[in-house]
């Protein structure tokens, strides 16, 4: 019976349908809509996310021809590290505040420094432009609307919630999504209802944990109207578009690493048990395969940077024709550095960090700019490796596996294997974060008995791309400075 899995991303909604061994049917996109009425502010409409999760299903079954009647279940995943909040009656009073927000960083250093090793015992995340700095946001700035907030949900949960008619006191969060909560003890599945009382945030404003391929419930008759789906057709409860997105790449075993090179840029292993990192460069989330934990980092908008530069500064040219270009640059240490955090640093978290590029010289142009964006995310996943590797000392992978829109960018890959010394293998025919989300529901519905096997079904591996050995020397001359650059912009923002 084929399987629907939703994706609620941060520049567009994706669906896609799925025979039981993976094959793709159909899917549809629509695209996002964000409102930046000023600096810092980053806001979605959650009712249009449901609008365009309702669209895509509906494009998806009329394109496939399968019976609606005939769909075994669906998942939906979406944007973490954001919160909604909603009324009693499980519908949203506040906007989506996305993660690209960052109205809410004074409170991450509030956070920091009232309860940060608290935070990082118990979430595997430090405070960050996430959940807990959020909501204090809106407890601090907006209490008028905060004291009729019911529970704060993520938008996966909240059109899984509209689609199945649920109210607040059946609001959930996923266990993926735990640490970037600010106040779950993440080992233990529930809420820490010390860090609660010392930041002023009921409990009961926080929805319960369930794991993501967990039933939460069915879709309504009004609903079904709605985005075409039966009556009564399974929900579970899904999980975080990263969490998705590394089992859409198998990473259902230990050792295996992750790219998702997305709008956001994410570097991710795969080990066995719960880890905190001292250094606050590394969270640590719980996988969506049970037993499994993913030690992470990420670049906020790393990979919508290139767009940006195109739009600003190469509008004549496409990505493709930049990369070109770029790929003819001749390699020189005296090529300029970019720094990517054009919406503050995440990992660690330095909100007030900025992007800026170093070293321009009257030769350097479109191409030398643009190298330098993408070579910085490399840069900084070197960063992330390093982490991991103080961290966990006996951890050894041998193998980066890349899924999101720049895992067609075969200089991007050439980069980042260069500069980590690491093979970078991408997904052949992946559909990314639905793929994930669709394998979990399978799982969830009892579809499947094993999320590993089932991922090694349905996932084919592509080429690899193999470090060049002798740009080693090259690329680790790069990377001091740029972490020398990284430490001097700090000190100045």
């Amino acid at each position: 019976m084929p399987l629907l899995g939703i994706d609620i991303g941060t520049q567009s909604v994706k669906a896609a349908l799925f025979s039981e061994d993976g094959k793709v049917l159909a899917s549809a996109t629509r695209a996002s809509r964000h409102y930046k009425p000023a600096p810092g502010i980053v806001e979605e409409d959650p009712e249009f996310q449901l609008l365009s999760v309702c669209e895509t299903i509906r494009e998806c079954l009329a394109n496939s021809g399968v019976k609606s009647s005939d769909i075994a279940g669906l998942g939906i995943d979406g944007q973490m590290a954001g919160v909604i909040g909603i009324g009693q009656d499980g519908k949203a009073i506040t906007p989506y505040d996305s993660w690209l927000d960052t109205r809410c960083a004074p409170y991450i250093t509030r956070m920091q420094e009232a309860a940060g090793a608290d935070i990082l015992r118990t979430t595997g995340n430090p405070p960050s432009l996430n959940h807990g700095p959020k909501k204090l946001w809106w407890k601090h700035e907006r209490p008028e609307i905060f004291e009729k907030i019911a529970k704060f949900v993520q938008p996966g949960g909240y059109v899984a919630m509209r689609l199945c008619g649920l109210a607040a006191d059946d609001a959930f969060i996923d266990s993926t999504y735990l640490h970037f909560s600010g106040f779950a003890d993440n080992v233990k599945l529930c809420w820490d209802e010390s860090l609660c009382e010392q930041f002023g945030v009921p409990s009961g404003k926080l929805p319960r944990i369930v794991e993501p391929h967990a039933v939460i419930g069915n879709v309504t008759a009004e609903m079904s109207a709605a985005c075409g789906l039966a009556s009564g057709t399974p929900m579970i409860a899904g999980c975080g578009d990263s969490a998705a997105s590394f089992l859409s790449c198998g990473a259902t075993r230990e050792g295996i690493c992750v790219d998702i090179a997305g709008t956001a840029s994410v570097f991710a292993a795969t080990v066995g048990g719960f880890c905190t990192d001292p250094e606050h460069v590394l969270g640590c989330g719980r996988s969506a395969t049970p037993g499994l934990w993913h030690p992470y980092a990420y670049i906020n908008g790393g990979g919508q940077n290139l767009e940006w530069f195109r739009e600003q500064f190469a509008s004549q040219h496409t990505l493709d024709e930049l990369n070109a270009l770029a790929a003819a640059v001749e390699r020189r240490q005296d090529l300029p550095m970019f720094i990517p955090h054009l919406g503050g640093r995440v990992s660690p978290g330095w909100p007030s960090l900025r992007g800026s590029w170093a070293g321009l010289q009257w030769d350097h142009g479109a191409p030398e700019l643009y190298l330098a964006a993408i070579e910085a995310v490399a840069l900084e996943y070197a960063i992330y490796q390093q982490t991991l590797s103080n961290l966990l000392p006996d951890f050894d992978s041998t193998e980066i596996r890349v899924t999101g829109g720049g895992e067609k960018s075969t200089l991007w890959n050439q980069i980042k294997a260069n500069v980590l010394q690491t093979r970078i293998t991408g997904i052949a025919g992946g559909e990314g974060a639905p793929m994930g989300v669709a394998l979990l529901a399978g799982f969830g519905l009892g579809i499947f008995d094993s999320l590993p096997t089932s991922a090694d079904r349905w996932i084919e591996l592509a080429d690899s791309v193999i470090p060049d050995k002798n740009s080693k020397n090259y690329y680790d001359e790069r990377k001091a400075r740029y972490c020398d650059l990284l430490e001097a912009l700090h000190d100045w923002a």
